[in-house]
């Protein structure tokens, strides 16, 4: 049976201005005639869906890279997921991502992340929660910290002051991102009422960190904003939180992002940290083969894991699949006995260590006996999942 809708890339000069108005009304944004966000994130990567001629909705692509286990894995995210509100209802918004599901498979895109407003529409095409972002904040006169064993100095606002620093940390955090152009941006864009500055950790030759941080100007509660931050040395982490306990004659409050363990606070000398907010993103596995053969895995660990599992968006990847496991990498091949079986939206918390097997058969998401269990748990063991990126 024909679909009634049609999915499109975005045309510019025709769709521009129904695209900008639907964002505007499903964001509570104002209108954005210069299309400055578009541009940010390029209009060749905005999709849309219609029926009879007419502009229901539309999403944009965000073409970047997510760490597991240690590699980099391929991953589009998903963001500005909009139906017009006179057309909700009608089927749109499922047709839509379902649609773009299907184009990113067969571009041979692995994975894909998005934030949901509503986790109920996504878990229809196949994501689950997959990870973390965590908002943390402290009092600045808590924070009891003298070390200064490392300079300090300033940095430009740019992603190339920052990025090859960033590339040290991010690989061994679970779930963080090989960032969108359109993320740097915004991560070094300050507010209308803030002060952006940025400071390396170390030596301009030698970095063992950075932080980048936001102060706001209105008065009189004053926050400083911690917007992104590396730490590569103890002696790093220890200079970052006396820097930020030096801000404490002028500023009340500091808040960062991190994981919902953070590792940043272990080293204070009391837990004064407060959680802000806790958001759990999403993940679609979008490419078997892929995304499994893509992630790293324990070193030490060699096994093999017989999948039987179930797609209704992506019939490539219905089937049963092994992985074998050996030296930190994976391989896929079709075939096995299918010995853990779920459907692709369990498979994702499964693969990014949200929740292990044991607890996804009690969620009813896979089911396998004890020793195959144990042996997923294994597999996809690692540091709890997490990104300071919000898209």
């Amino acid at each position: 049976m024909a679909s009634p809708f049609e999915y499109r890339p975005l045309n510019l000069a025709t769709d521009g201005t129904a695209f900008d108005r639907i964002h505007s009304q499903c964001f509570n944004s104002p209108l954005d005639p210069e299309q400055v966000y578009l541009r940010c994130v390029g209009v060749e990567n905005a999709r849309v869906i219609c029926q009879e001629g007419k502009l229901l909705g539309g999403l944009v692509l965000m073409p970047m890279g997510q760490w597991w286990g240690g590699r980099r894995v391929s991953m589009t995210g998903i963001a500005s997921v909009a139906i017009a509100p006179e057309h909700r209802g009608v089927g749109a918004a499922i047709a839509l991502m379902r649609e773009t599901l299907r184009e990113l498979h067969s571009q041979g895109v692995p994975l894909s992340m998005l934030y949901a407003a509503t986790q109920r529409l996504y878990r229809k095409a196949g994501y689950e929660q997959g990870g973390f972002s965590v908002g943390w904040e402290a009092s600045t006169k808590s924070l009891d910290m003298r070390e200064r064993s490392l300079p300090i100095y300033p940095l430009p606002h740019t992603p190339e002051a920052l990025q090859v620093i960033y590339q040290q940390h991010a690989p061994y955090n679970n779930g963080n991102l090989d960032r969108h152009p359109a993320l740097w941006t915004w991560l070094l864009k300050p507010d209308s009422n803030e002060i952006l500055s940025a400071y390396g950790l170390g030596s301009p030759e030698h970095p063992e960190g950075y932080l980048v941080i936001a102060q706001t100007t209105k008065q009189p509660n004053s926050r400083l904003r911690v917007n992104d931050w590396v730490a590569l040395t103890p002696a790093a982490l220890q200079t970052f939180w006396t820097f930020l306990a030096d801000h404490r004659s002028q500023i009340d409050t500091v808040q960062w992002k991190s994981s919902v363990v953070d590792p940043l606070t272990l080293v204070l000398p009391e837990d004064t940290t407060k959680p802000l907010f806790v958001e759990r993103w999403m993940l679609r596995i979008v490419n078997v083969k892929g995304a499994l053969e893509q992630r790293g895995y324990p070193s030490h660990l060699q096994t093999e894991l017989h999948l039987d599992l179930e797609d209704d968006v992506i019939p490539a990847n219905t089937g049963r699949f092994v992985l074998t496991v050996a030296d930190g990498r994976g391989e896929v091949v079709p075939g096995g006995s299918g010995e853990l079986r779920l459907n692709i939206r369990g498979l994702a918390p499964l693969y990014t260590g949200l929740f292990n097997a044991h607890q996804l058969q009690l969620m009813g998401l896979l089911s396998g006996s004890e020793e195959v269990r144990a042996i997923a748990t294994q597999i996809f063991a690692g540091l709890p999942p997490w990104t300071s990126d919000f898209f």
